[in-house]
């Protein structure tokens, strides 16, 4: 059995919803690889971590079977699913179908009424890749990104990228918490906007497939040449 200690696996507040927050920070530690591949956990361990009762983790654990995060192992626990790199592979491929499209799309009628809101949400994935609080950051990139594909208008886009999103795992994303290159990458959200503001819709595709891009590299622990930079003038 494992011991829990990395920043998502931080104590639950009673605040909100302990099932869900409970769920999301789960999530959080499956995503990211700092609950492992075929690692164990139990509920009174969790429950013990999280200052919670058993009741809310147990609901959790529950839900995360149902979308194949974990295994249960008979009279030990749970087990975390291990996801192939095949599988990770055929997921990016598969946002790459569909979320540069929508980028695209996107930028020939974007709001600019709703920059502001998207600018803070983009600070926060920013702040949350400084600080190395990966619940944050992943909740806030999330947020962001499906609130970009809604504004396309196709829900079922919507569905499917929060679909997809949801089976990431990036494995290489807790041991990036804080450095730079994660700082780097979480900037391209407000390249993004300022690329979408400027109804430049192929530079908004590109920018979108290199991000994606991150999932099966950068962010996956997999090596991916450092980014340009400018030169000075």
């Amino acid at each position: 059995m494992t011991t829990l200690t990395p920043v998502s696996l931080r104590r639950i507040e009673h605040t909100e919803s302990l099932r869900e927050r409970v769920r999301r920070a789960l999530v959080a530690a499956i995503v990211t690889g700092e609950l492992a591949p075929g690692q164990l956990v139990s509920v009174p361990t969790l429950a013990t971590r999280f200052n919670v009762s058993a009741t809310p983790v147990r609901e959790a654990i529950l839900e995360l079977e149902k979308s194949g995060f974990v295994e249960p192992v008979r009279n030990k626990g749970f087990r975390i699913t291990v996801v192939s790199e095949d599988s990770l592979r055929h997921v990016a491929a598969v946002r790459l179908m569909i979320e540069p499209v929508c980028m695209e799309r996107l930028a020939g009628a974007f709001p600019t009424a709703a920059l502001a809101e998207l600018r803070a949400g983009a600070d926060r994935i920013v702040e949350g890749a400084r600080t190395g609080d990966l619940v944050a950051y992943l909740e806030a990139d999330t947020a962001f990104h499906v609130r970009l594909t809604a504004m396309v208008g196709n829900p079922v886009a919507v569905d499917i990228v929060s679909d997809l999103r949801s089976r990431a795992r990036l494995l290489g994303l807790s041991a990036m918490a804080g450095t730079n290159r994660l700082v780097e990458s979480a900037h391209e959200h407000h390249e993004l906007l300022e690329l979408l503001a400027a109804g430049d819709g192929a530079g908004a595709r590109a920018l979108m497939e290199r991000h994606i891009g991150h999932s099966v590299g950068l962010w996956a622990g997999q090596s991916e040449p450092a980014p340009a930079r400018a030169s000075a003038t």
